[in-house]
């Protein structure tokens, strides 16, 4: 939500805009300022919806490299959903086909000094299929439908198929969304709780193409004059998410030898 995007990357994230589908606008809190800001924004913990994330990768993050994301998510109340998303992408090199169907969706993600362009490819599951995964009782690839696993195969490495994939997690996450009547729009607040303790706040609204340099501007002057620092340190919720469990099933990897 900040536009401080330096000017030789600013025609890039112009045309990204102008090309894809929605954008997302985001800003992580630091830690230190967790409570000061639910309480600025008046955030109910208690209307929270819970939820559970959990990825699969190589223990040496191999999809990561490659751009790759695949994910599965557990929803309160027993919905579920799967998603597999590339990036980052140009999006008039995303195939027409994809796009004229509605199969594959376009996002910019844009967060204080950076951005990135998605293409995702979502699907349906339930809570109880993705547990039985995160138990080891199926395979990643049985929540995946068809159309997903083409996309998956087109842009993985050689020889790697879903089945195969460590489960990385699952994170559990309070997910608030809210509506501000000062901005005029929703926003959503997501806490990410890590297993070593640590926390990502995210704070987040989404726009259409056209409107996303107005609304990043209104969205900050909102956050500014409810005392939120805009120039934190930013962090990546996937990111941090993937590095911990990779290096977790690293660490569990190392064989123990007597001294």
């Amino acid at each position: 939500m900040n536009s401080t995007i330096s000017d030789d990357r600013l025609p890039e994230l112009l045309a990204l805009v102008g090309d894809s589908d929605s954008v997302e606008l985001k800003l992580t809190v630091a830690d230190t300022h967790h409570r000061s800001t639910a309480d600025s924004l008046e955030l109910d913990p208690l209307n929270a919806e819970i939820r559970q994330v959990v990825f699969f990768d190589t223990p040496d993050l191999a999809l990561n490299r490659s751009g790759l994301v695949v994910r599965g998510r557990r929803i309160q109340g027993g919905a579920g959903d799967t998603v597999v998303k590339l990036r980052p992408v140009v999006p008039d090199q995303i195939p027409s086909n994809l796009r004229l169907s509605g199969s594959v969706a376009i996002e910019v993600d844009a967060m204080p000094g950076g951005f990135v362009c998605s293409a995702s490819m979502k699907g349906k599951s339930s809570a109880a299929a993705v547990r039985r995964v995160v138990l080891g009782a199926s395979h990643p690839g049985s929540l995946f439908s068809k159309p997903q696993k083409a996309f998956f195969r087109q842009h993985a490495p050689e020889g790697l198929r879903m089945r195969d994939l460590a489960v990385l997690g699952p994170i559990n996450i309070l997910k608030l969304k809210f509506g501000p009547a000062a901005l005029g729009r929703k926003m959503v607040a997501e806490l990410w709780l890590y297993p070593d303790g640590s926390r990502i706040l995210e704070l987040s609204t989404k726009s259409a193409p056209g409107e996303a340099f107005q609304v990043a501007a209104e969205a900050r002057g909102f956050l500014a004059n409810h005392g939120i620092d805009l120039g934190g340190e930013q962090q990546t919720k996937t990111k941090t998410a993937l590095e911990y469990f990779s290096s977790a099933l690293t660490d569990e990897a190392v064989p123990v030898t007597a001294s």
